[in-house]
């Protein structure tokens, strides 16, 4: 018989100095991690807009990419899954998806506006909201003024992973993007949420500082200051979902895990998971869909 993965120690890896890097021109101010990771001239930031109206048309089209962008990865489930932004304008709304409708065919106009009471209060009504994602998207914006959106679907690896009840470990650098108290874990399961103390309890689970969540027997639920970051924490776990997956299937058959020491995965964490940088990591998928589908999702 194999040796239990449960018996063996973890192997540390070699400590480093890690050093955030400075400006060549002002040594004494260090770079933003998106200047860091670029070589030459920085990326651009986080778009700001003249007016609610094109802030809003942005988001609403980020939000239907995310969605196509969800749909080319295989993270659809029957109806299950939703995205929700809040409203530049009205910050107590959220836009969020209509139920029933293929990830892969939504547009920017097929969004629904409801308001913390549930009620639909703009965007398209010819079809309801997801009664269970409403509780569970308008719990954690109510909690987190902060967190603008949210994305939560029922995929493979996720559901998967969800089912031992325990976080991901840090065990590669891009997970090291979700350290510490970014990465939570709702451990209960009280069936399809539809009810307003499972939607509070899972907020409360996710905490001030929580990023991604991972929800025991259920799936994965990520947040961000935009759809775009939140979009890219969701597309991350679910892909470390199936990594872990795959280190814990070699390490039941006797090869030793290495961990990413803490000093190691703070820094990566530090020089990777802001804003920005989040934001960014989602272009390249967002680009593409836009490419593969002509823009068809932003009307």
């Amino acid at each position: 018989m194999a040796p239990s993965a449960v018996t063996q120690e973890p192997i540390p890896a070699p400590s480093a100095k890690l050093l955030v890097p400075k400006s060549k021109e002002d040594p004494s101010k260090e770079l933003t991690p998106l200047q860091a990771i670029s070589q030459g001239v920085c990326l651009p930031g986080i778009p700001t807009f003249s007016s609610y109206d094109k802030h809003r048309a942005w988001i609403l089209e980020h939000m239907a990419g995310a969605f196509r962008v969800f749909a080319r990865k295989g993270f659809t489930e029957g109806m299950s899954g939703h995205i929700s932004v809040r409203d530049p304008e009205h910050p107590h709304t959220f836009w969020t998806n209509p139920l029933g409708k293929h990830f892969a065919t939504l547009k920017a106009s097929d969004m629904v506006l409801v308001d913390y009471d549930g009620k639909v209060v703009g965007g398209n009504t010819s079809r309801p909201a997801n009664a269970a994602g409403f509780l569970i998207h308008s719990a954690i914006h109510k909690a987190r003024p902060d967190v603008h959106a949210a994305c939560h679907c029922h995929g493979k690896a996720g559901k998967a992973w969800s089912a031992f009840g325990r976080k991901l470990e840090m065990i590669n650098q891009d997970i090291c993007y979700l350290y510490g108290d970014a990465q939570a874990l709702y451990n209960e399961f009280g069936g399809v949420v539809l009810d307003e103390a499972e939607g509070k309890r899972l907020a409360a689970a996710l905490g001030p500082e929580g990023k991604a969540m991972i929800l025991r027997n259920h799936g994965l639920l990520a947040v961000g200051s935009t759809v775009d970051e939140a979009a890219y924490l969701y597309t991350l776990m679910e892909r470390s979902c199936e990594v872990q997956l795959m280190v814990e299937a070699a390490a039941a058959n006797g090869i030793p895990k290495v961990y990413v020491e803490d000093d190691a995965a703070a820094y990566t964490f530090k020089m990777a998971s802001d804003a920005e940088s989040l934001y960014w990591e989602f272009q390249p998928d967002l680009e593409y869909e836009h490419e593969m589908s002509s823009g068809a999702f932003a009307n």
